[in-house]
């Protein structure tokens, strides 16, 4: 990981009170993998996910006609 220098350095007084600042923001960033291609490829696994399902539905559909024609 590399070192990142910053501009700010702390200062501890020496006497008194030790100020606090306490300022929340917010933070905007960019998402690591973008909205859109997560969708399509959650799609992609739903799609292939009901073809399966189809699949399977079929053999068992055939082979009961196989067992009830025997």
């Amino acid at each position: 990981m590399a070192k990142v220098k910053t501009m700010f350095w702390e200062v501890l007084p020496e006497q008194g009170k030790l100020p606090v600042e306490d300022v929340t923001t917010m933070v905007l960033c960019k998402p690591r993998t973008p909205l859109k291609t997560l969708t399509l490829k959650l799609e992609k696994m739903q799609q292939a996910a009901q073809d399966t399902i189809h699949k399977q539905a079929m053999a068992e559909k055939e082979q009961r006609q196989r067992t009830t024609d025997q």
